[in-house]
């Protein structure tokens, strides 16, 4: 059957797809350039003949995946690729669509490309509006620092002791006043920015809480277990969950999940010689921010607080046991690395690591019990 697969490479763009084919017989040659449209790929795969013997490839980029839904929809078997695990030679300084479809067709035949992951429909609209309310949470906090450093410039201080954006602290900031005109209005602009960001990063969040209500429910499940996790909240659960999908098919183990969270130093060693680097941080940044800025809990001694213990209504015994199993650990690898004097940066990176081992039991725990029937 394979000797009659034909593989497609495509060099996707926002208004064309270059395309490339690799024949059964060993030719690989370039089909030219048509429409990024659907009518222009439907006439295209139709050209082609069979659709159960086309496998199509196409790199991962700003057009998303509606070109795989598209080549789904019609028999064809698609995957989308990463880009920076594509071969390169590295004497090749010649880029073009054309090449690059050749190359993409070439090594889709041989085996050599690495898919990535596509979302489900669910999953790829949460996803969106998680990645939003990042974005916003980025506006917001560029829209604090162009106000305290106009403050600073100008000569404003707080009182000692206030601590920056409580409630107090706006209160001082709405009674600062300048005698110069032009820096009043600056004064106001900036005000009614950073409130204009609240108000946008409040809104996401309720958002956010009702779209989890109409989730599938493993994913509703695996939200509930993680956030038995300390430093694991409401919105960093639904990150994880909406980053990962579903993890116990994705990965069969925590070192994959590591891994592809990209928290694994990078090494480069010959003969002898072994010479280890910073974390080689590929796969998902967005999930690789959460679980760092998570782990900055675990330097505190474990304890279940008012917050934590409302998180673990309603979640099982054995998720909430992994949980505090987490504290103790992560504690005790915090406290031994801080003595033998390493750097702060690595000894949160070392302990998110390990979170990300938590992280994966806590949610194949729930995707089991989730899958297991209920008793008559």
């Amino acid at each position: 059957m394979r000797e009659k697969l034909r593989f497609l490479g495509m060099d996707v763009h926002a208004e064309t797809i270059a395309v490339a084919i690799a024949e059964p017989d060993g030719e690989v040659r370039s089909l030219g350039t048509i429409a990024n449209r659907e009518d222009s790929i439907r006439k295209f795969i139709r050209k082609l003949g069979t659709a159960e013997q086309v496998r199509a490839c196409y790199e991962a980029g700003p057009t998303g995946f509606v070109l795989y839904w598209q080549l789904t929809q019609l028999g064809v078997d698609c995957a989308v690729i990463a880009p920076t695990l594509v071969p390169k030679k590295p004497g090749d300084r010649v880029k073009t669509d054309r090449r690059d479809a050749l190359k993409l067709a070439r090594s889709h035949r041989c085996g050599d490309l690495t898919a990535a992951w596509v979302p489900d429909e669910d999953s790829e609209a949460l996803r969106d509006l998680v990645r939003q309310r990042e974005a916003a949470k980025q506006d917001q906090l560029r829209a604090r620092y162009r106000l305290t450093k106009f403050l600073l410039r100008t000569g404003q201080r707080p009182p000692l002791g206030l601590k920056a954006w409580t409630e107090r602290y706006m209160r001082w900031l709405a009674q600062v006043r300048y005698t110069q005109p032009a820096q009043e209005v600056t004064r106001l602009d900036c005000m009614n920015e950073v409130e204009h960001m609240s108000a946008r990063v409040k809104r996401l969040e309720e958002a956010i809480l009702e779209v989890v209500k109409l989730a599938p429910q493993p994913m509703q499940d695996v939200i509930r277990g993680l956030q038995a996790l300390r430093g694991v909240a409401h919105i960093s659960t639904v990150t994880i969950a909406s980053e990962l999908g579903n993890i116990s098919s994705r990965f069969q183990s925590a070192r994959k999940l590591m891994g592809y969270c990209g928290v694994f130093p990078s090494e480069d060693s010959s003969g002898n010689r072994v010479r280890r680097g910073g974390i080689t941080k590929s796969g998902n940044a967005h999930l690789r921010r959460i679980v760092v800025e998570s782990a900055w809990c675990y330097p505190h001694l474990p304890r279940v607080g008012e917050k934590l213990r409302k998180r673990h209504e309603g979640v099982p015994p054995a998720i909430i046991e992994i949980a505090w199993k987490a504290q103790n650990r992560l504690h005790r690898r915090y406290l031994t690395l801080s003595m033998a004097g390493k750097d702060q940066r690595k000894i949160m990176t070392a302990v998110a690591r390990e979170l990300l081992g938590f992280i994966w039991a806590i949610a194949i725990k729930a995707e089991v019990s989730c899958r297991q029937p209920i008793a008559a």
